[in-house]
């Protein structure tokens, strides 16, 4: 792939009729948090029919897990659901990068619910754990969230990780806290990651990682207000809570401590890889967006008796910026492609991406800052925002420091 086709073009130039009547004029209050995005999203659903046609794929996978189940044979391929996207992937990128160039949050927001939360029950949950959780979460009816991150942890997700349950009777007991969780403040659906408590005296570190899905009123379940944060206002962002909180087998998902798959580290390392080569997508509409700004302001800026865009230092910026545009691009065409041929990137390959294109969109949007002077600093010539949302992409989905331990060891695994 070398190249948008005219129909992910035409998809482009919807979105950003969309963005425009529906996103831009709620910038202000989705930043300030004053107005949550959810109400945009399922509009944003809609209006391109994306809950129905997620509805539709979940429906003919249920459908053939049910044959499959019954011994019958469905005949053809599996059909595709999550990273497939039913040749979609192209179109998803795009939507990605252009709501990115407004709207960072907007983004962090669906793609945990969809991608994180109702990706890891798809991969992980036994049928009816399916059908029980994911219809409300891939029209948005519900909102998920996915927790991993807690205080002590950091990086350290699995070793640090002190959220445990232990088991009572036919019950588990949960406590412990997480933190920096997109859309916990008001997610209706949580998958939670914990530590198994056998009381056999196993070094904590070593302990087996158990995923449940949790509602977000369940008794012991405590969630904080939003934080303030430095960038993408627009995605709530809070702790979670828990004291007690009884849980049957039934949310404990595959329903069976011995999945198949191996145990809660499995599932979210593939999100880590998910979640990073996304990365790209979202570091493009920044880059996207602050040279499309940075091109109309050196035209209409003038100085000395002429345009901005005619002095050398300004054109140097404007021609890197456009090289980190074409480099991430090609990272993204890369994903798209990887993806069609039936296969998700490494960890090692994702993180390369994330590391870059984070790195690319963080220097270019500080540049569009330098480039618009002191009207850059300024909250009106959005650059300033763009700025602050490109750097939390730095830290986001496993800090950029992590990302280079995992390139390393990829390259000296493999050679």
């Amino acid at each position: 792939m070398i190249e948008w086709s005219e129909t992910d073009e035409l998809i482009r130039e919807a979105i950003r009729e969309f963005v425009d009547k529906e996103i831009r004029p709620h910038v202000d209050a989705l930043e300030s948090g004053e107005l949550p995005p959810y109400d945009i999203i399922r509009k944003l659903f809609t209006s391109f029919g994306v809950g129905a046609i997620a509805s539709e794929a979940f429906g003919e996978l249920v459908e053939h897990e049910k044959r499959k189940a019954a011994g019958e044979r469905s005949g053809g391929r599996r059909p595709g659901f999550g990273m497939e996207l039913n040749g979609q992937e192209a179109l998803a990128m795009v939507a990605i990068s252009e709501l990115c160039g407004v709207s960072m949050g907007i983004v962090t927001a669906m793609g945990v619910s969809l991608g994180l939360a109702a990706g890891t029950i798809m991969t992980r949950g036994t049928l009816a754990q399916k059908e029980r959780w994911v219809p409300g979460l891939l029209t948005f009816e519900k909102v998920g969230a996915w927790a991993i991150t807690e205080p002590d942890s950091g990086s350290d997700a699995f070793g640090g990780m002190k959220t445990n349950v232990r088991r009572d009777g036919d019950e588990y007991v949960l406590n412990g806290r997480k933190t920096f969780i997109t859309n916990g403040p008001y997610a209706d659906t949580i998958v939670v990651y914990a530590k198994l408590d056998e009381g056999d005296g196993t070094d904590p570190r070593d302990r087996r990682v158990l995923t449940f899905v949790l509602d977000g009123d369940m008794p012991g379940v405590e969630r904080s207000r939003p934080f303030r944060k430095m960038g993408i206002g627009s995605s709530p962002t809070g702790e979670l809570f828990f004291s007690d909180v009884r849980l049957g087998r039934d949310r404990l998902l595959g329903e069976t401590e011995e999945h198949r798959g191996g145990d809660g580290r499995d599932s979210a390392r593939e999100n880590f890889s998910l979640e990073r080569f996304g990365v790209a997508a979202m570091a493009l509409g920044v880059i996207n967006e602050c040279l499309r700004l940075s091109l109309d302001y050196a035209r209409r800026r003038t100085l000395w008796g002429q345009e901005i865009a005619r002095f050398q230092l300004i054109q140097q910026k404007l021609a890197r910026m456009e090289i980190a545009r074409l480099n991430v691009q090609n990272m993204v065409f890369r994903a798209i492609e990887t993806v069609r041929a039936g296969r998700l990137p490494s960890l090692a390959e994702a993180s390369a991406m994330k590391l870059y294109s984070s790195e690319a969109a963080t220097e270019v949007a500080m540049e569009a800052v330098q480039l618009f002077g002191g009207n850059g600093y300024m909250a009106e010539y959005r650059v300033e925002q763009l700025a602050r949302d490109a750097k939390s992409l730095m830290i986001y989905a496993g800090s950029n420091e992590i990302q280079v331990t995992h390139i390393a060891k990829g390259l000296l695994t493999a050679r």
